[in-house]
């Protein structure tokens, strides 16, 4: 059976973030020949009250034809902004309509909130003494507010195991994403990114604003660089040369990569580098040597420590692992 991932929509939600989960997760399809074109997940949309309207932040609203019970058959519970969360945004507690709905969740659902729908998870206890993000626009009032969270500010989301949470707006992209990637692997979460024509991958620790996120005409960008270091990601690359590519000094380089980009040049490189890695594990029988040289990392020993870092695991773990969740 696909995995079933209930959104909860609430009065007040915003319209964009509630498409993402239909969006990301409904075109999500097997690509492997045991199981190509078949759904991995099924969505449904659900209320805390019975089938209705809900009003969204727009001129229009929308009807939900299920209830608060969907929640009790859902693997994964998604909940999108609102902007009318009363108690919740103003004195952190649930109301009772949301908390009559929470009765209803199993133990070990994985829980996922989008933009300021952190503000109901941490309402309802879930984000407790956890790491935890929102938009960066709430997230000193949603820090005075729920204390016991760690809230980083900074990011595009994390993911805390069975709890994740992702920034405002296009982050919910980002975070559904990468739940594709984490439960099905590169390759699906790749075609779904090709299909919703968005980037296959952005690292959840990048920076959720950027200085120069679109680049200002009368400037020259990076994306020269970028294009060229991908390319080559198995050879050594020198800050130097990918400034050359650009015709800027490396400081200048520098400075303009990281306004564009939210990292520095060597956080990004490495990243797109662990990147291949994982790629390489999940689809290929390579040895972890040759995984090592072809993304770039030289060595067994390197990639081990970057993966590490990274995703908490060793190779040989993390493609046993994959593997193991693909059977």
């Amino acid at each position: 059976m696909p995995h079933r991932i209930a959104v909860l929509a609430l009065d007040g939600l915003l319209p964009f973030e509630l498409g993402i989960p239909q969006r990301i997760f409904g075109r999500s399809f097997g690509t492997e020949a045991h199981d190509k074109g078949r759904r991995l997940y099924e969505v449904v949309t659900c209320s805390v009250r019975a089938p209705g309207p809900i009003r969204t932040d727009a001129d229009f609203t929308i009807t939900v034809e299920h209830g608060p019970e969907a929640l009790a058959t859902a693997d994964t519970v998604v909940i999108p902004a609102s902007y009318e969360l009363g108690p919740v945004h103003t004195e952190g507690r649930l109301t009772d309509e949301l908390a009559a709905a929470f009765a209803h969740v199993r133990p070990g659902t994985r829980m996922v909130s989008i933009c300021t729908g952190s503000y109901v998870l941490a309402a309802a206890g879930y984000l407790d003494g956890r790491p935890a993000t929102t938009h960066w626009w709430h997230a000193d009032h949603f820090q005075r507010l729920f204390p016991k969270v760690r809230v980083d500010p900074d990011v595009l989301f994390i993911d805390d195991g069975d709890v994740l949470t992702s920034a405002g707006v296009a982050a919910g992209i980002d975070l559904c994403l990468h739940i594709v990637r984490r439960d099905h692997g590169a390759a699906v979460a790749n075609d779904v990114a090709r299909r919703t024509v968005v980037p296959p991958h952005r690292d959840g620790g990048q920076a959720q604003y950027i200085q120069r996120p679109v680049p200002d005409p009368q400037f020259s960008t990076t994306i020269t660089a970028r294009t060229w270091a991908l390319g080559r990601l198995e050879r050594p690359i020198m800050l130097r040369d990918m400034a050359q590519q650009e015709s800027m000094s490396v400081r200048t380089f520098t400075r303009r990569f990281r306004e564009e980009v939210g990292v520095s040049p060597v956080q990004w490189l490495t990243r797109q580098r662990v990147e291949r890695a994982r790629q390489l594990l999940e689809s290929t029988d390579l040895s972890i040597d040759q995984v090592a040289r072809d993304a770039g990392f030289g060595t067994s020993t390197s990639l081990r420590q970057h993966l590490q870092a990274a995703l908490g695991v060793s190779p040989t773990v993390y493609r046993r692992t994959f593997r193991a969740g693909q059977a």
